[in-house]
């Protein structure tokens, strides 16, 4: 059987790993206090996992010793932009409309402007590794909402939590 001429052939599979994963880098890369912090991001299909690695210059509070309040704020609100980024990223990217090898620091998408921010502290972060996942709430045109869950050791005891909104790039 012959495939008819106007078909696509698929792309392999690493091919396909290649170009979302060197996407994800250039949008974490490009952001200068996001590699000070150390955030690093994992993909799992299309799902995203932010992860700050445990370094003494996170700490707040030496005698409890505790990560400090504006580090956690900043560590849910990348989360909450990389996460909505790349959601948007995402279908330009698969439709080729979008060419992920051409992100670099002097060359990177707008990003989302955050409106308002709103955190809830639920314990202290601990001197351990942290991790976040961002859901977006909503998303249209102009506006989106995002919904971040922070936790160390156990993804069900959360340490913090946040919801922002945030403007669209080209509005």
């Amino acid at each position: 059987m012959s495939l008819p001429p106007n078909h696509k052939r698929p792309e392999p599979v690493e091919v396909v790993k290649q170009r979302r994963d060197a996407a994800l880098s250039g949008l974490v890369d490009g952001v200068p206090y996001v590699q000070f912090l150390g955030i690093q991001v994992e993909r799992h299909g299309d799902e995203l996992t932010a992860i700050l690695p445990f370094d003494d210059k996170l700490i707040g509070n030496p005698m409890l010793p505790a990560i400090h309040g504006g580090v956690t704020a900043a560590f849910l609100e990348t989360a909450a932009v990389i996460q909505l980024s790349w959601s948007t990223l995402w279908e330009d990217m698969e439709s080729g409309a979008f060419d992920p090898s051409t992100l670099s620091p002097d060359n990177m998408p707008y990003l989302p402007k955050t409106i308002d921010f709103s955190i809830d502290y639920l314990r202290s972060g601990l001197p351990r590794d942290a991790y976040a996942r961002a859901r977006v709430v909503r998303q249209g045109r102009r506006y989106a909402s995002v919904h971040v869950e922070a936790w160390q050791d156990r993804r069900e005891k959360l340490y913090a939590q946040a919801t922002g909104h945030f403007l669209m790039p080209g509005s």
